[in-house]
C-alpha cells in the first residue's frame, strides 16, 4: 500500500457500503426465515400430485436455500469489510501519528510511486548532514512507518484475496462458505497454500513431522470452502494422485512413514477425500479445470511410460468419505464405465479387470480392501450422493445394437436369446465378475458389492445410504428412482441368489423396500396400474387404490409376484427382514391412523365404507408380513441363518436404528400428523398410533429373546400369524379410539390380517415353489 493511499484515505464511501451490507444481511435474515418458515414449510404441508410433486416441491426447496446461502454469504462479506475497514481506520491513525511525531523532530516524509523516504526538516545545503545527525530517529521513523505499511497491505490483500475466493466459488447463485471475521478466512486460504506445497514435495522427501502436519491440517480444514478448493487447485490432479500414492507405495514413499505412521492412513485418506469432495462443491474456474483433468487421466498410468496405477484406481479410493460434486461424479462415472468397456470386451472378458497383482500398492487404507477396484471406492461415493447415483444406474452400459455386444437374454420368455441393452444397474448387479479380495486371514471380502447395495439404496431413496425416512421434507420419489427400483425388483424376482446369494446386501435391499411400502403394497391389490380409457369399472378401482396407499411424486409400478418373490428374498437375511417387517408394521399403523381420521376429505377416500378400508389395509400388510415370514422360515430352513433368534435379535437392535423415529408416514412425500392416542401407557415416545404399535413390538421381541421363546417362531409360523393379528388388532383399536370411532375396526382389522397373512402362503406355493425348501 503507498504511502499517500492510506495517509489521505476516505473512508465515508467505504463506511457506507459496511452500512449497506449490515442492512443488506439484516433485510436477508428476514428473507431467509420468511423463505423457511412460509414457503418452504408450508410447501412440505401442502398435499402436491403429479408434476407439482416432482418438480415444483422440490424447486421451492432449493429456492428456500438459496436465501439461506444470500444471508450466509452477505453476513460473512459484511464481517470481512468490517474487521479490514476497522483494520485500516486504525493503520491509517497510527500512520497520521506516526508523521506528527516525525514532524515535531523536524523529520519529513515524502512520499512517490513504489515507495517513501525520510529526511530532515532543512534546507537542500543542510540537508546532507542533518540527516547523518539525525540517522537514528530517521532510521526509527521509517521502519515505523513501512511496519504501518506492510500490515496496512496484508490487511488489504487478505481481504481482496478472501472476497475473490468467496465469489468464486459460486457463478450462479450464492456460497454458504461462512467466516466469523477477516482473519479466519485468510489463515484458511493461508493454510492451503502451506498444505499443498507439502503434498507436492517429493514423496521420498515427505517426512513424518510433514506426515502428521498434513493430516492434522486436513483433519481441521476438510470442510471448509475456501480451504477445499485452494489446496486441490493448488496440487493440481496428477500431484494429488501422486502424493496418496507415494503415502500407500512403500516402494515410491519414505520408508519412515510407513513404519511410524501407518496406523493413521485411514485417518489421512478420510481427511484427503473429504477436503477434495468439499472442493468439488466450488464452482471456480480453477477447480472446473482440476475436475476435468481428473477425469481425463482417469484411464492413463499415473507415470506414464514408468506405469503405476491409473488414475481413476487412485482417486476412487479418495471418493470413500466425502459428498462430491453431482455433476462432477455423473461425468466420472461415465469415463469410468467407458474404460470398464475397454478393459473387458463390453463385459465379456470380465476376469483380471482391476484385479490386483502381488506388487500393487494397496491403494485403500479404510477397511481391508486393497483400492485396486475404482468401482468399490466410487460406489461408496455415490451412496453419499443420491441424485448422481440416480442417474448412474439408469445409464445405458451397452446397447444391444452393439456388434461387440456380448450379452443374450430371452426377453419374450419364447425360449430364443437375443441381444439386449444393459444398463449399468444391470451389469454391475447381474453381469459383473468382481475382483477377487480377501482380507490377511484369506477371508474372501465382499466390499465392492456390498457398496454397490449401498449406492443402490442411496439412488433409489434419494437420500444418502444408511440415513432414515427422511419424510418432513421430500418431494417424493423422482422417475428415475423408481425406475431403478423396479429394475431392482424384477432382478431379485427372476433370480433370488442374486440376493440370497450375497446376504450382506440385504440390509440395503431392506432398507430400499420400508421407503416403498406404498408401491408394495399396490402391488399386492392385483389392481391394473394402467386401466383402458373406456373401462370405467377399472379406473375407479384404481382410482380407490392410489387413495388406499397415497403416494407424493412418482409411484413404481410392480406386479404381485415380483414383490413376492423380491420380499421373500429379502426377508432371507435378519436385517433385510427387520428393516421391511418393522416398517410395515409402522406404515400399517399410520395408515389406520390416517384413514380413520373425520377430517380425511371425503375425496381422499378409497371407500365410503370404513369397514373395506380397513379391511384392505390389514389383508395386504398380513400378506407382506406372512410373505417376509416364509423368508424367514427359508433363512433357517436353508441353513442361510444359523437359527431364529438372529431374526428377534435383528429385530430388536433395528429399535436403536431408528433412534425414535415413530414411522414411516402414510406416503413419501405424503403430509400426515399423527393423532395422539389417549391414555396410551408406553415408554419411550409412545404417544401415538404409530409409537403405540412400536413399542409394544419391540417390548415382544426382547422378551422373546430372553426367554428364547423366538426360536420357535423359524418352525412354526403360526406365531408369526398371531403377533401380526395381535399388532394389526391394536393398530386399528388404538386408531379408532384416536378418532372416536364407533365401528368395530379391530375386529375387522383382526380377521383381514389373518387372511393376509395365511395366503401369503399359499400365493408363494403358486409363485415361487422352486424357491421353497422341503422343511
Amino acid at each position: 500500500m503507498e504511502l499517500e493511499a492510506l495517509r489521505d484515505a476516505n473512508f465515508k464511501l467505504v463506511d457506507d457500503a459496511v452500512t449497506d451490507w449490515s442492512t443488506l444481511v439484516g433485510s436477508l435474515a428476514e428473507m431467509k426465515k420468511d423463505a423457511e418458515d412460509n414457503l418452504h414449510q408450508g410447501a412440505n404441508k401442502a398435499e402436491w400430485a403429479g408434476v407439482n410433486a416432482q418438480v415444483s416441491k422440490e424447486f421451492i426447496g432449493k429456492t428456500a436455500g438459496e436465501f439461506a446461502d444470500a444471508h450466509t454469504q452477505a453476513r460473512t462479506i459484511y464481517k470481512i469489510l468490517n474487521d479490514t475497514v476497522g483494520e485500516l481506520k486504525g493503520y491509517h491513525q497510527q500512520l497520521l501519528d506516526a508523521l506528527e511525531g516525525g514532524r515535531k523532530k523536524n523529520l519529513t516524509v515524502i512520499g512517490y510511486e513504489g515507495g517513501f523516504t525520510v529526511t530532515t526538516n532543512a534546507p537542500p545545503e543542510a540537508r546532507s548532514k542533518m540527516d547523518q545527525d539525525n540517522k537514528d530517529d530517521i532510521t526509527a521513523l521509517r521502519d515505523q512507518i513501512q511496519g504501518i505499511l506492510n500490515k496496512a497491505t496484508e490487511s488489504d490483500t487478505s481481504a481482496k484475496t478472501v472476497l475473490q475466493a468467496i465469489a468464486d466459488q459460486s457463478q450462479l447463485g450464492f456460497s454458504n462458505a461462512n467466516y466469523g471475521d477477516r482473519d479466519s478466512a485468510a489463515e484458511a486460504v493461508k493454510k492451503a497454500d502451506e498444505l499443498a506445497a507439502l503434498a507436492k514435495k517429493n514423496p521420498d522427501d515427505l517426512s513424518v513431522k510433514d506426515f502428521d502436519t498434513l493430516n492434522a491440517g486436513l483433519k481441521k480444514y476438510a470442510g471448509d470452502e475456501l480451504f477445499a478448493e485452494r489446496f486441490a487447485t493448488a496440487l493440481g490432479p496428477k500431484k494429488t494422485l501422486e502424493f496418496w500414492t507415494g503415502i500407500t507405495d512403500p516402494q515410491r514413499g519414505n520408508w519412515d512413514l510407513g513404519h511410524e505412521r501407518l496406523d493413521q492412513f485411514d485417518d489421512l485418506q478420510r481427511s484427503l477425500g473429504m477436503t477434495l469432495a468439499t472442493a468439488t462443491q466450488s464452482d471456480s474456474t480453477a477447480m472446473g479445470t482440476w475436475k476435468q483433468t481428473m477425469i481425463d487421466i482417469g484411464d492413463k498410468p499415473l507415470y506414464g511410460d514408468r506405469g503405476g496405477p491409473m488414475g481413476f484406481q487412485v482417486m476412487s479410493n479418495l471418493m470413500r468419505t466425502g459428498d462430491y460434486d453431482d455433476g462432477f461424479l455423473r461425468d466420472y462415472g461415465t469415463k469410468l464405465m467407458e474404460t470398464e468397456r475397454k478393459l473387458t470386451g463390453n463385459g465379456e472378458h470380465r476376469n483380471g479387470a482391476w484385479q490386483r497383482m502381488g506388487m500393487d500398492p494397496y491403494l485403500n487404507r479404510i477397511g481391508e480392501d486393497s483400492g485396486s477396484d475404482p468401482m468399490t471406492g466410487y460406489l461408496k461415493g455415490l451412496s453419499n450422493s443420491p441424485d448422481a447415483a440416480t442417474d448412474f444406474f439408469n445409464q445405458q452400459f451397452v446397447s444391444k445394437d452393439d456388434p461387440d455386444n456380448p450379452f443374450e437374454r430371452d426377453p419374450d420368455g419364447n425360449g430364443k436369446n437375443s441381444k439386449v441393452s444393459l444398463s449399468n444397474f444391470q451389469y454391475l448387479f447381474e453381469e459383473r465378475d468382481w475382483p477377487q479380495e480377501s482380507n490377511l486371514k484369506g477371508d474372501e471380502l465382499h466390499t465392492g458389492q456390498n457398496n454397490l447395495a449401498l449406492a443402490l439404496e442411496a439412488a433409489t431413496t434419494g437420500h444418502p445410504a444408511g440415513e432414515l425416512f427422511p419424510l418432513s421434507d421430500t418431494s417424493g420419489h423422482t422417475t428415475g428412482q423408481t425406475q431403478l427400483f423396479e429394475s431392482l425388483v424384477t432382478s431379485i424376482s427372476d433370480d433370488p441368489e442374486r440376493l440370497t446369494e450375497h446376504s450382506y446386501m440385504s440390509d440395503s435391499m431392506g432398507q430400499i423396500a420400508s421407503e416403498y411400502l406404498p408401491d408394495i403394497n399396490r402391488a399386492a391389490t392385483d389392481v391394473d396400474p394402467n386401466p383402458d380409457r373406456g373401462d370405467v369399472d377399472a379406473q375407479q378401482a384404481w382410482k380407490r387404490v392410489e387413495n388406499l396407499y397415497p403416494v407424493s411424486g412418482s409411484s413404481a409400478e410392480l406386479n404381485h409376484r415380483d414383490v413376492s418373490r423380491f420380499l421373500f428374498a429379502v426377508g432371507q437375511n435378519p436385517e433385510g427382514y427387520s428393516a421391511v417387517e418393522v416398517g410395515q408394521k409402522s406404515y400399517m399403523a399410520s395408515l389406520m391412523d390416517y384413514h380413520l381420521n373425520p377430517d380425511l376429505p371425503e375425496s381422499r377416500h378409497p371407500d365410503h365404507d370404513m369397514e373395506l378400508t380397513v379391511r384392505s389395509i390389514a389383508r395386504h400388510s398380513g400378506e407382506v408380513s406372512g410373505t417376509l415370514a416364509m423368508g424367514r422360515n427359508e433363512g433357517v430352513a436353508s441353513g442361510a441363518v444359523e437359527n431364529d433368534a438372529a431374526y428377534n435379535h435383528s429385530v430388536a437392535q433395528w429399535k436403536n436404528t431408528i433412534s425414535g423415529t415413530v414411522g414411516l408416514g402414510v406416503g413419501v412425500g405424503t403430509s400426515f400428523i399423527a393423532s395422539p392416542v389417549a391414555g396410551a401407557v408406553v415408554g419411550g415416545t409412545a404417544g401415538t398410533v404409530t409409537s403405540v404399535i412400536m413399542e409394544q413390538i419391540f417390548k415382544d421381541v426382547e422378551g422373546d429373546a430372553k426367554s428364547d421363546a423366538g426360536s420357535k417362531m423359524g418352525e412354526n409360523w403360526e406365531n408369526g400369524q398371531d403377533d401380526n393379528m395381535k399388532y394389526t388388532r391394536r393398530a386399528a383399536f388404538e386408531a379408532a379410539r384416536a378418532h372416536q370411532h364407533p365401528g368395530d375396526v379391530a375386529t375387522w382389522a383382526e380377521e383381514e390380517a389373518s387372511q393376509g397373512y395365511l395366503s401369503a402362503g399359499d400365493y408363494m406355493d403358486r409363485v415361487g415353489a422352486e424357491l421353497l425348501t422341503d422343511i
